[in-house]
């Protein structure tokens, strides 16, 4: 569905259980950590909450209330910290509120644990008795993924008749259909709920009880991260066990595309880089891509250099390069890896490394610094997802004038087009067929026209001029909550 125009702003609470630059596993953490900027911008009054892990240094104590988690109490500690948000010059501090509890987040991962469904029970449940302490009503609580799906749920069912939370809209984000929160039936019990909510239409899914099903049947709208990905979760391919509950959820499900801060992702003023440059000076990327060679132990050869920036699993289309890597050995070009992950992909880039040390440098672990200098320095980058909800790489790729080789899947069938040679239209290659040698035909294509640089010139300017901000992506934002708001009327009026 389209996202209606906006014409108001709002209030709006981002629950997150990581957000950049305080914790951060995967891309969900990048979103918290700009969108909200995004939105604070354009005037909304955006707030964030999420858990305080203990690398998260103290914060000022703001509150102190009690948690009921199951049949036991939990004290929930308030800390305040902010984040700032830029835009043209001006800037915003927007808060961020830390729940704190020694028992369920002084440890030294975010996630992992035995008790995963008893540490966010009390966080769901102490981000709504939160804002009722801190007098701070939002319009709309944003939440992402099944660590807050329990929200929408309890607001609903346990919340509604108090008058301060009655009007409360939410929205709830898939950022990944697969990592999903299903626990043991008993575990209803940690959010109050008794056994008539395990059956198939409220929170039972295939014998389990399920956090990402909570915030999926409960919340007002719904939505993910690019418009591809929200067609293809409708369907068994890639709906992990949800597809129908999100075929029946079609008309509130809604696709946005992520952005990316475009000031800290700015080759102009990247500090992290070894020189800068701009859409009109190009010469710092030449001279970087020499610089990327030599850390990397690699001559410093005129020929394509591509680059991987990734977890190093399954999803990321890595079968694929393994069942092209001879044949790709046997062209003139380079390839970087950079990630850490499954160890059988950890071994096959060490083993290429050795076989062609020449052609191919490996770092197995994760390096920012190093992460920017791949993105700036390559002159292509791989994306060859089995699936991908959005995907910042490539964004952070085009901005770069690195030219992004995709599979058409999810986001990356949104934000990359396929390139024309008889036009001149697109902005990368893309392939569809889940299969190496189509990969292998697009990274054909990528080099063939590297051979011709004025037209390879030519889309790397194209590709860094194209606008991949939140900015866009917050506007439709807005129109979402909006809808959020209708939604929650009409059911309240119904």
């Amino acid at each position: 569905m389209g996202i209606p125009e906006f014409d108001e702003t709002h209030k709006i609470l981002f629950a997150s259980a990581e957000v950049v630059p305080f914790a951060k596993t995967g891309g969900l953490a990048d979103v918290a950590g700009s969108l909200p900027k995004a939105l604070a911008t354009y005037g909304n009054d955006v707030r964030i909450v999420m858990p305080r892990y203990s690398r998260i240094e103290a914060k000022r104590t703001i509150a102190d209330f009690p948690v009921q988690v199951g049949s036991r109490k939990a004290t929930a500690i308030v800390r305040e910290g902010d984040i700032e948000a830029r835009m043209d010059g001006t800037i915003r501090k927007v808060p961020v509120y830390f729940i704190d509890n020694y028992h369920y987040f002084d440890r030294d991962h975010i996630y992992g644990y035995w008790d995963e469904a008893e540490r966010f029970a009390f966080f769901s449940r102490a981000v709504l008795e939160m804002i009722k302490v801190l007098g701070f009503r939002p319009d709309v609580i944003h939440c992402n993924d099944w660590q807050t799906g329990p929200i929408p749920l309890l607001l609903k069912e346990q919340y509604q008749q108090d008058p301060f939370y009655r009007g409360i809209a939410t929205v709830f984000t898939i950022h990944n259909l697969r990592y999903q929160g299903n626990f043991p039936k008993e575990s209803l019990n940690l959010l109050g709920l008794g056994d008539e909510y395990f059956q198939p239409g409220k929170l039972e899914f295939y014998g389990s009880m399920s956090f990402m099903k909570a915030g999926l049947v409960w919340s007002d709208v719904l939505n993910t991260v690019s418009r591809t990905y929200a067609n293809e979760i409708q369907h068994p391919e890639y709906g992990e066990r949800f597809e129908g509950i999100l075929q029946q959820r079609s008309h509130d499900l809604y696709g946005i595309c992520n952005g990316i801060n475009i000031h800290e992702y700015n080759p102009a003023t990247d500090p992290r880089i070894t020189h800068n440059f701009t859409v009109d000076e190009l010469e710092g990327k030449r001279r970087n891509k020499l610089e990327l060679q030599r850390e990397m132990g690699l001559p410093q050869l005129d020929v394509p250099l591509l680059g991987l920036v990734s977890r190093l699993v399954d999803q990321k289309g890595l079968d694929l390069i393994e069942g092209i890597a001879e044949e790709l050995m046997q062209r003139q070009l380079q390839l970087v890896i950079l990630g850490t992950g499954d160890g059988h992909y950890e071994d096959m880039f060490r083993d290429l490394r050795n076989k062609y040390p020449d052609k191919i440098g490996v770092e197995i672990g994760f390096n920012v610094t190093l992460a920017q200098r791949i993105y700036a320095g390559c002159d292509m980058f791989l994306m060859p997802s089995a699936f991908e909800p959005c995907g910042l790489g490539q964004l952070i790729s085009l901005r770069y004038g690195t030219i992004p080789i995709v599979r058409a899947t999810g986001g990356l069938q949104d934000t990359v087009i396929d390139y024309d040679p008889n036009t001149g239209s697109g902005n990368g290659f893309s392939f569809t067929n889940y299969e190496p040698h189509a990969l292998l035909e697009a990274i054909e294509r990528a080099l063939y026209l590297f051979e011709n640089q004025r037209a390879w010139h030519s889309l790397i300017q194209k590709a860094m001029k194209e606008d991949h901000s939140w900015n866009r992506s917050a506007a439709e934002y807005m129109g979402l909550y909006k809808n959020a708001l209708a939604h929650h009327l009409a059911v309240l009026t119904a």
